[in-house]
């Protein structure tokens, strides 16, 4: 057999490494993706005092929740108009949140816009606001390990349930210390506050939609509460312009005291026709010099914008979340000062 040469022993080098590279691409050609399947999502019915009604909320608990013992931050999650509770099982939740150690919690609230009500008809209790804030995160804090406190929660939404999370977090910096919306509806109030001076009924949602009584989105089932005019409340959201004021969020970032103030997260698709918007609400926290963080990227006001954006607001706030309840400062390095 004839020695070997150099350039052959190089080739052969070559070649081991090749198949060395392959093999080890093929062991690992799913990293960089989510390879859990979709964590369980729990559908709760619950009784809500400010509703006076039965309510449902889907939770989600992370891996690894049954064998330990520890307490969770919280992420709520507020859906959109005409949608419901169900909405965040169909853009990548139950994935994404194999890589975090929270819970997360998906509420309900029909066609609300998450506020109180004026005036409820019907001998209804449309107190959606006091539903979120007392009734929901009770009803979790009670019947799961949570931190059961600001520093462990956080709330994040889609289109109304954008304004709703950044309304509800304004108003109340004592209970989340992150906010977050995607594509949110946040002139909606100040909008309000237009009609009501005009004389005009406050808006609520479309008049074509409240005629459709068979659609039931994401295949939503609960008993007399699953179309659309079942889920409009029946009343006057507003009745003065300054019942919208105080739900504005342009008027309540300006109110919280800066010891107070919740990290805030926002995002919006630029093909989204509620971009002008956020962009106002973004140059009011520059104008006024308010932390925040805001992304805007191709998109539309539509399920794969979110899906996809979902992914980056959840790890920001889970983020939010570890800093207040680690609560650690890092010290600055200064190489002078030796």
């Amino acid at each position: 057999m004839p020695p070997r040469t150099e350039l052959d022993i190089k080739s052969l080098v070559i070649l081991t490494i090749i198949i060395i590279l392959f093999s080890c691409d093929k062991g690992n050609q799913e990293l960089g993706h989510i390879r859990y399947d979709p964590l369980p999502v729990e559908d709760i019915k619950f009784f809500s005092e400010s509703l006076q009604r039965n309510m449902h909320i889907n939770v989600i608990l992370p891996r690894g929740y049954q064998d330990s013992n520890i307490e969770y931050p919280v992420l709520y999650l507020c859906h959109g108009l005409t949608s419901n509770y169900h909405e965040f099982k169909h853009v990548g939740v139950p994935e994404y949140l194999n890589r975090f150690d929270m819970i997360v919690v998906m509420v309900d609230v029909g066609n609300s816009w998450y506020v109180n009500w004026t005036k409820s008809k019907q001998g209804q209790h449309n107190n959606f606001a006091d539903h979120v804030t007392k009734d929901i995160i009770n009803y979790v804090d009670t019947h799961y390990r949570t931190i059961a406190s600001r520093k462990g929660r956080a709330i994040n939404g889609i289109s109304m349930g954008g304004f709703g999370a950044i309304f509800l977090g304004l108003s109340h910096p004592d209970l989340f210390c992150s906010i977050a919306s995607h594509s949110g509806a946040l002139q909606w109030a100040a909008d309000q506050r237009k009609l009501l001076e005009q004389g005009k009924k406050p808006w609520v949602i479309w008049e074509k939609a409240l005629l459709d009584t068979v659609t039931r989105y994401n295949n939503i089932d609960i008993e007399g509460y699953s179309t659309i005019p079942e889920r409009t409340p029946q009343g006057q959201i507003f009745v003065k312009p300054e019942d919208a004021d105080a739900v504005d969020p342009f008027k309540l970032v300006l109110e919280v005291p800066k010891e107070k103030f919740p990290h805030i997260y926002l995002d919006c698709g630029i093909g989204d026709g509620l971009i002008k918007s956020a962009r106002e609400f973004v140059d009011l926290l520059i104008e006024n010099d308010i932390p925040f963080q805001y992304g805007q990227s191709d998109g539309l006001h539509e399920e794969d914008y979110w899906g996809r954006e979902l992914n980056i607001s959840m790890a920001v706030q889970y983020a939010v979340m570890l800093r207040n309840i680690w609560g650690k400062e890092f010290e600055r390095y200064d190489p002078y000062s030796q």
